[in-house]
């Protein structure tokens, strides 16, 4: 129980620290907003033409639409910002050093204090988002069943504990290089593209489509949203659910391996 509670009290100054910047974050939700109206945009202008009813790879306009603003919804909750570099600049700095004098496992400490910061970000990138769904009411859609809403939540949350140990494996590059904003930016711009926050992934060639299925990605936005939306079902929904778990596992032990690794080379040195 202790060692729960002490988690509990990093995530709440996640929470504080976090509100801090509450102006910054407010300006964030309503310029990342205007990215995603233009593709909206772009989206409908290619149904105009095509005729309301038509679909481009399965999806109405409708469900177009439900996917962009999921998309907002999930940055929202789950998607990691600047984790990555506090973590990195805290190796560089040395003041990882408190922590691993401490009764507490940095790796679990940094996730409650992601999980803090999300719910920060929530309290105050919410109303933006609610105006923007609201405006858009008209082509959202709800979930294909309560079942799907069930599981694109615990999807969701799989996926949120993916993208950080990612993100933690990547900043754990610091205790070697002296920076690791390239290797930050070389994922992000393979999760940009293969997670299915551009555009769906079902657009690409199936061939395409089922070899990045067995990365890491895909299971970070895009296969919740085809959960909510009733794309995948079935036999698919399970194992898609099972490689989601297999990820976070894999990315999980990734990032300890390499941070027992790192703080090997960091005593040795004298950190």
């Amino acid at each position: 129980m202790k060692t729960f509670r002490k988690y509990l009290y990093a995530m709440w100054f996640g929470v504080q620290m976090n509100l801090a910047y509450r102006v910054n974050f407010f300006a964030r939700a309503i310029f990342g907003l205007i990215p995603i109206a233009a593709v909206i945009a772009m989206w409908k202008t290619i149904y105009a033409g095509q005729g309301q009813q038509s679909t481009v790879a399965g999806y109405s306009l409708s469900e177009m639409v439900t996917y962009y603003i999921l998309i907002c919804v999930l940055d929202m909750l789950i998607a990691v910002h600047d984790d990555d570099l506090q973590i990195a600049r805290e190796i560089r700095e040395g003041t990882i050093n408190q922590f691993l004098v401490k009764p507490m496992d940095y790796m679990w400490f940094r996730l409650s204090m992601f999980t803090g910061g999300k719910i920060a970000y929530t309290t105050v990138a919410l109303w933006p988002l609610l105006t923007f769904i609201l405006l858009l009411k008209n082509n959202f859609q709800g979930p294909v069943s309560s079942q799907a809403l069930a599981l694109f939540v615990f999807s969701a949350l799989l996926g949120a504990c993916l993208q950080f140990f990612i993100s933690y494996t990547v900043a754990m590059l610091a205790f070697w290089v002296l920076e690791v904003s390239t290797f930050i930016f070389i994922v992000f711009a393979f999760e940009f593209i293969a997670s299915g926050r551009l555009f769906p992934l079902d657009l690409l060639p199936s061939p395409l489509l089922q070899i990045l299925m067995w990365s890491p990605f895909p299971y970070e936005l895009y296969l919740p949203l085809a959960i909510y939306s009733g794309k995948v079902t079935g036999f698919e929904l399970v194992r898609g659910l099972l490689l989601q778990a297999a990820w976070v596992c894999i990315m999980a032990g990734l990032a300890r391996l390499i941070m027992n690794l790192g703080i090997k080379r960091f005593s040795a040195y004298g950190g």
